[in-house]
């Protein structure tokens, strides 16, 4: 019998529309403290960890720290108010999970944040694996989220895909061998997605008829 493939999603500008809150929690994160990162230098980070693109602006290293508290500050008392699902995202994840297919989330953020995400969207239940930041020594887009999330999910890679809006989530979908499918709706546009995508999805909906079209041209 054939297994369903495992599907494997970014979080932030994949399944919630995130990415103005992110520039919102930046330039707070940054205001009085002197050059800040325009929002096209922080977009090119997103699918890395906060920490690591924080460590790209700070002046100093012992600035980091101080950063980091006053995104997170920022990020706790506006997330729930500020977060939301893209349309057909909640349907479409839970209609996989409903068909057998293993779901997994691999995100930069930590897991307590991403936890708290999919619990405010109604997601919560239906992922099967979470892989954040935190969980193991190394973050997109090295592959080794991804492998993780496909070990504690029992598939293969060549029974799974990954979709991501960032360059670092097709990245460390095609380095760890599972199809690397780009959401074309989040903060990265197309032309940078295309190179590192083997498809393009403009809308999260689309992608039921993707993972069926996988399944049958990997059985047969």
């Amino acid at each position: 019998m054939r297994r369903p493939f495992a599907v494997l999603f970014d979080l932030d500008g994949t399944l919630v529309d995130t990415v103005p809150f992110i520039l919102e929690s930046v330039r707070h994160a940054f205001d009085g403290y002197g050059r800040a990162p325009t929002d096209a230098e922080w977009i090119a980070g997103i699918g890395t960890p906060l920490r690591t693109q924080l460590e790209g602006f700070a002046r100093s290293p012992a600035d980091v720290a101080p950063l980091l508290e006053r995104y997170r500050a920022f990020w706790l008392e506006h997330h729930d108010r500020r977060t939301h699902a893209f349309p057909g995202a909640v349907e479409v994840v839970r209609s996989l999970h409903h068909d057998g297919h293993p779901i997994g989330v691999v995100t930069a953020k930590v897991e307590s944040g991403a936890e708290r995400t999919l619990r405010l969207v109604g997601l919560h239940d239906c992922v099967d694996v979470l892989v954040g930041a935190d969980t193991v020594p190394r973050a997109k887009p090295d592959p080794l989220p991804v492998l993780h999330a496909l070990q504690r999910l029992g598939r293969a890679p060549r029974e799974a895909l990954m979709i991501g809006d960032s360059p670092h989530d097709l990245a460390a979908a095609r380095g760890a061998g599972v199809a690397s499918v780009g959401a074309c709706w989040g903060a990265t546009a197309r032309e940078a997605l295309a190179p590192l995508a083997d498809h393009l999805l403009s809308d999260v909906r689309d992608l039921a008829p993707l993972v069926a079209a996988l399944e049958a041209s990997a059985a047969g």
